[in-house]
């Protein structure tokens, strides 16, 4: 990460957000969008500008401060072909004058960062309740990516994260650094044997096209919003290669276990899962739940809903290591090992 996101205060936060208002104005130059206001939406990888048109409509405007033009440009051409590949709305980019999907700004320090448009995605996120159609329509959803996933060419130069071992190391090696702050020294005794499993798990998997590709990455409840009762998938900053499993464990690891078991069926309703998946899937769950605390335990903000996670997460990982079922309702559970080809 580069200095523009080293936040200790709330004035580091207003600070910062004033500098990257100035570097969103600037790139908007770049781009015919009539009437354009903008108004800050969020800081977390990117900082993120609503822009708002007289007759366009709304877009996202993105600064990239920690990536480079291959990956944000590899990212916008497996979104354009998503669009153009499944019936649901996805947020593809606009291209500047000169061409482009990605422009460059220069800052006062010689330093350069990256900036996209997107066009706005309609939709809401479900504050309330979730039905148990619209759970059921996320495993459709997530079906539907996976599904034209192995068809897509890779262009040249095409740039993306692969999450996996490798991936998985790193986010151990941060969470060593910081685990003190949220966990004890015997939880993290836990989480480390944890982490073993997964990666002894990881190293025996094959790679084929029916159980990894390009996945989003980060599908989890706040990446998805409804429209006329329909998700919609956003934010796709972390998409890249990987497993199909790790991608619905990220999807359903903030749901109830009854909500769980809906986003299977929707899952298997188009695209039918095979072998040991069951057991695979928890393996994948308690590693994002890992690289989710990884992320986090290095800001202080957030230690106190990690600490407040903890009564939920160690016995996830304690039934893990102990080999016992924890995802779903335990009849789901049985009718799935019954059924495993």
């Amino acid at each position: 990460m580069t200095k523009l996101f080293q936040l200790n205060s709330e004035d580091d936060m207003e600070k910062v957000v004033a500098q990257f208002q100035q570097i969103a104005q600037k790139a908007l130059q770049e781009y015919d969008l009539d009437g354009a206001h903008i108004r800050f939406n969020q800081l977390s990888d990117t900082c993120t500008f609503i822009v708002e048109t007289e007759k366009d409509g709304d877009y996202l405007l993105r600064i990239h401060a920690n990536k480079n033009r291959k990956e944000i440009d590899s990212e916008l051409a497996w979104l354009s072909y998503l669009h153009e590949k499944i019936d649901v709305a996805i947020p593809t980019g606009v291209e500047c004058r000169n061409g482009s999907k990605t422009v460059s700004i220069e800052l006062a320090n010689g330093d350069c960062v990256f900036v996209s448009v997107m066009r706005w995605v309609e939709g809401e996120h479900v504050d309330e309740k979730m039905t148990e159609e619209q759970v059921y329509k996320e495993g459709v959803l997530l079906a539907k990516l996976h599904t034209v996933s192995p068809d897509f060419q890779l262009p040249p130069e095409f740039a993306r994260p692969i999450w996996g071992e490798d991936s998985f190391k790193q986010s151990m090696t941060r969470l060593t650094e910081h685990y003190h702050r949220f966990l004890t020294d015997e939880e993290f005794e836990l989480y480390q044997l944890a982490a073993d499993k997964i990666l002894t798990g990881l190293s025996k998997l094959d790679k084929n096209s029916s159980n990894y590709g390009i996945i989003h990455g980060d599908l989890h409840q706040g990446n998805i919003v409804f429209h006329n009762g329909d998700p919609r998938p956003i934010d796709f900053g972390r998409c890249g290669f990987g497993y199909y499993l790790y991608d619905i464990a990220h999807t359903i690891l903030g749901l109830f276990p009854a909500q769980r078991e809906l986003v299977m069926k929707g899952y298997e309703s188009l695209r039918k899962l095979e072998g040991d998946w069951l057991s695979k899937l928890e393996s994948f769950a308690v590693m994002v739940m890992i690289e989710n605390y990884s992320h986090h335990a290095s800001d202080p903000r957030e230690t106190e809903g990690l600490k407040k996670e903890q009564p939920y997460a160690i016995p996830m990982v304690k039934n893990y290591l102990n080999g016992k079922p924890f995802l779903f309702p335990s009849k789901a559970v049985k009718y799935w090992n019954q059924t495993t080809i």
